[in-house]
């Protein structure tokens, strides 16, 4: 049964043909309307430069490309309120007044969230024509990382989006944080004592957080010239991982606490030294659709950063992602300091599964059988949050959709932390480090190798 305690609500989704949109989107809104969710009144208008042949027919193929066993009833509910209204940057009095009919007919409590969902240089236009065309009114704004593309441009955009929106109205998603493995970071923290006193400088040697992908571009040629790895990943994904496991305990866990917490971990930040972080680009790239001859886009990281708190002075963070890799993870590895050397240079390691199914693993040191004192290394682990049937846990998108609806921001990232990651980055930006190339399905270029000994469980 749809939700009865939210408010009708009218979707407006820009970009609505996109990668993202079928992806992600609308997969979310069919998970919703699938498990009662969305309200019982609500419609979706899809929006941008070309309406499609069928919109209806785009969204239904989507879905059935996206999601195993669905039920016909709910598409084909869902698909009855969809509808698409063609606007641009400069003109948007069509699609304004399809979202104020929209609202009539779903009665004066009406809900308006706008998605969206277009490449950063396209989004101050955008914005400026939600102020002039009436629609930034009461609505709630999902704006798709990345927040521009240097500091400059994303100070630029966050001045465009507060001439038009209170922040209160403004939700700047990263996906990540939607993703139940990494709210689950927090619970392991901060609900077991046996770790948390670990959880720093003086036991930990290292803190890797690797998110490597055995995909290639796949087809988003221009979306990766204009954006590459580095502000794609690293700048959003990245960052906000590191800012949930280094951060102190929140005052309180809702949008103010939690999102204080991180802004102090970045602050505490070094700026990136351009020295200690590595740009690769995979064989063939060049070869891909949309991709400049002679393209200098990195679709490979690697860098080590410190965060300079008293929990974690001189312990180095090393970040990892990248395309056409060896395999899919997403994985954080506290590696533990040495304790003594009479075993020899044994190293303990924590390491979290961030995946659907997330997981925690123990690689420990234990006595070798037999008459001597060698040790050997034993691995053990278990699930996290294994669903009791009661439950099923929430996609990424799923989950922040719905919050959007409710308006908690606790998962969506604030001006301030925004400002702060791109200070961060920016050295990086202004003096970027060489390309490497690296063949396709291995760890990236040798010199992030010699970065630090990384390690991956079964790698």
């Amino acid at each position: 049964m749809p939700r009865r305690d939210l408010s009708p609500h009218v979707f407006v989704v820009f970009g609505a043909t996109g990668d993202l949109a079928a992806r992600m989107l609308f997969p979310g809104f069919y998970r919703l309307a699938a498990s009662g969710r969305l309200p019982e009144h609500y419609s979706v208008i899809g929006s941008g430069r070309h309406a499609p042949d069928d919109f209806r027919d785009t969204v239904a193929t989507a879905l059935r490309d996206a999601i195993d066993d669905l039920d016909d009833s709910v598409l084909e509910d869902l698909l009855g309120r969809l509808s698409f209204v063609v606007s641009d940057a400069d003109d948007g009095t069509d699609l304004a007044a399809a979202v104020r009919q929209s609202r009539e007919d779903l009665g004066p409590e009406t809900r308006v969230l706008i998605y969206l969902s277009v490449p950063p240089e396209a989004m101050e236009p955008m914005i400026d024509m939600l102020g002039r065309v009436g629609m930034a009114e009461d609505a709630r704004v999902v704006v798709e990382k990345p927040f521009g593309t240097d500091l400059e441009s994303s100070r630029e955009l966050d001045a465009a989006l507060k001439r038009i929106f209170e922040e209160t109205q403004i939700y700047r998603i990263d996906h990540f944080l939607g993703k139940e493995a990494v709210q689950n970071i927090l619970a392991l923290r901060f609900a077991n004592g046996v770790l948390e006193p670990a959880w720093r400088a003086g036991t930990l040697a290292s803190v890797q957080i690797d998110v490597p992908e055995t995909l290639a571009i796949e087809g988003r040629g221009a979306f990766y010239e204009s954006t590459g790895c580095f502000r794609d990943m690293v700048t959003t994904h990245l960052c906000q991982l590191l800012g949930m496991i280094a951060m102190e305990p929140p005052a309180r866990l809702d949008e103010t606490g939690l999102r204080d917490a991180k802004a102090a971990v970045f602050e505490a930040m070094r700026p990136m030294d351009p020295q200690r972080v590595i740009f690769g680009q995979y064989d063939g790239y060049l070869d891909e659709d949309g991709v400049a001859d002679d393209s200098q886009v990195e679709t490979f990281v690697a860098a080590e950063v410190f965060v300079d708190t008293e929990r974690w002075r001189g312990i180095p963070f090393y970040l990892r992602t990248g395309k056409a890799l060896g395999d899919n993870r997403r994985t954080v590895t506290l590696t533990f300091a040495a304790s003594t050397e009479l075993f020899g240079p044994q190293r303990n390691r924590l390491v979290l599964e961030l995946t659907d199914e997330p997981t925690i693993g123990l690689h420990l040191a234990a006595k070798k059988p037999g008459p001597g004192l060698d040790v050997m290394a034993v691995d053990g682990g278990f699930g996290l949050a294994e669903s009791d049937g009661t439950e099923v846990p929430m996609e990424a998108y799923e989950r922040l959709l719905f919050d959007v609806m409710r308006g908690d921001q606790m998962l969506f990232t604030r001006a301030d932390e925004v400002d702060r990651l791109w200070q961060i980055c920016q050295p990086v930006l202004d003096n970027p480090p060489e390309i490497r190339s690296y063949p396709t399905g291995s760890w990236g270029p040798d010199a992030a190798m010699a970065l630090t000994d990384w390690h991956l469980p079964d790698d």
